[in-house]
């Protein structure tokens, strides 16, 4: 955010007193190098936001997760992922809907056939 103050002209001091934010923790954090972990992350990002958008936004992360380490040969946890995913703001489609049966109770399915009971042995 301060970067983008920054570049629209904004004096960095007065850009980092607003935030709250030390003068030299700013440039400390501008200067320091991206690590390998958020490098891979990023670009696991942007592989996810491709399968996401080539399945019009119906996959959620297990299937997302199946397509990277199936057909991509990706190596990466459907935790992983998961978190990715809601990061980035990506949802899918909800499943479908489950059947709670009640137990004892007519259902469309007992209506149509007969009732028998058991007949015991002579």
């Amino acid at each position: 955010m301060i970067d983008r103050l920054v570049d629209a002209g904004a004096p960095v001091d007065r850009c980092c007193r607003i935030f709250g934010v030390a003068r030299q923790n700013y440039y400390k954090h501008k200067l320091t190098p991206a690590t390998p972990r958020q490098l891979r992350r990023q670009w696991l990002t942007g592989l996810i936001r491709e399968v996401h958008v080539a399945s019009r936004g119906t996959y959620g992360y297990r299937r997302i997760h199946a397509e990277l380490t199936l057909a991509m040969s990706v190596r990466v946890c459907s935790r992983t992922v998961s978190v990715l995913m809601t990061q980035a703001g990506n949802y899918g489609l909800p499943g479908p809907t489950r059947v709670k049966r009640l137990h004892g109770a007519a259902t469309a399915d007992d209506l149509g056939q007969p009732q028998v009971s058991p007949v015991a042995p002579k």
